[in-house]
């Protein structure tokens, strides 16, 4: 990682990284997917690994996500730890890094559903924001199989409204004047490559309507010391305080996990009140009828 890279992560909120990934990673990567991608042909409705985007089949496979790819083989953890990742992470968050979560986003051909305009930080709010979101290429992505799009700059912005009816809604208002999607940026790259943003750069992707899956694995980490105070943390709901130091020295992926948590100075709003169904992003936006700006 070079000052220049550094210094434009820190400005624009996030960073495209060429051949991130051996191709030996990659081809083990790609692999796995593609045997669990196979296997959800006997899954018929959303389940704990899967979930399903409208007209799957048997016949022909459509999903939106693979959950949590760490807990469903370990590849995907073992190449998130792997010297060649957490070299590139460490002068963005520091030597101390957990896992917050990680998901496989393999949105289908042929109109694969679009992830409306947010910020991550609406969803988990932490003691400071030294967070980010890295994106592994598994596959080629494009223009047409709906990329992730970004706002150069929106991470030292305002954290804005992301509630609908009375609800939280895990989307922004297009019409919010903060929000100018002429600025946006689309991070296309070949199969291997790497985009990072930071957990507060408004974000989104359209649909896909190219006629191939637009594969992005998403790892959602940052520094040991941030630690979550809402949204996902209720993964831990129930836990005893043993399960749940537990649960984040589980999630370190280098370095150490402190017990000292670090206050920022941050903007917080509370992801409350829940939406009707908060299962997943796709269900958050869809079930608090968050407008698309991609419509």
């Amino acid at each position: 990682m070079s000052k220049e890279q550094i210094d434009f992560y820190q400005e624009n909120g996030y960073l495209m990284i060429e051949d991130a990934l051996s191709d030996e990673q990659l081809h083990l990567l790609q692999s796995v997917t593609q045997t669990m991608i196979e296997a959800s042909r006997e899954v018929s409705q959303s389940n704990d690994i899967y979930d399903l985007d409208q007209g799957h089949s048997a016949a022909e496979p459509r999903l939106t996500r693979i959950k949590l790819p760490h807990q469903q083989h370990p590849a995907f953890w073992d190449v998130l730890r792997s010297e060649r990742i957490t070299s590139m992470l460490k002068p963005l968050v520091g030597p101390d890094i957990r896992l917050h979560t990680s998901k496989l986003n393999t949105k289908a051909p042929g109109g694969g559903a679009a992830v409306e305009w947010h910020q991550d930080w609406a969803f988990y709010p932490h003691t400071n924001d030294d967070l980010l979101a890295v994106g592994i290429m598994l596959g080629d992505v494009e223009m047409d199989n709906g990329p992730l799009l970004v706002i150069p700059g929106s991470h030292r912005g305002p954290v804005l409204s992301h509630m609908n009816n009375g609800v939280f809604s895990g989307a922004i208002d297009p019409d919010d004047p903060a929000f100018d999607v002429s600025k946006a940026v689309a991070l296309t790259g070949k199969a291997g490559s790497m985009s990072v943003h930071h957990v507060r750069t408004l974000h989104g992707s359209a649909p896909n309507l190219s006629n191939k899956a637009r594969l992005l694995l998403l790892y959602e980490c940052g520094a040991a010391d941030a630690w979550p105070i809402a949204g996902s943390v209720s993964a831990f709901t129930g836990m005893s305080q043993t399960g749940f130091w537990q649960a984040l020295n589980e999630r370190t992926i280098c370095g150490e996990q402190p017990l000292q948590p670090r206050l920022a100075d941050v903007p917080i709003r509370m992801p409350l009140p829940p939406p009707p169904d908060s299962s997943s992003i796709f269900k958050v936006q869809q079930s608090s009828g968050a407008r698309s700006a991609f419509a």
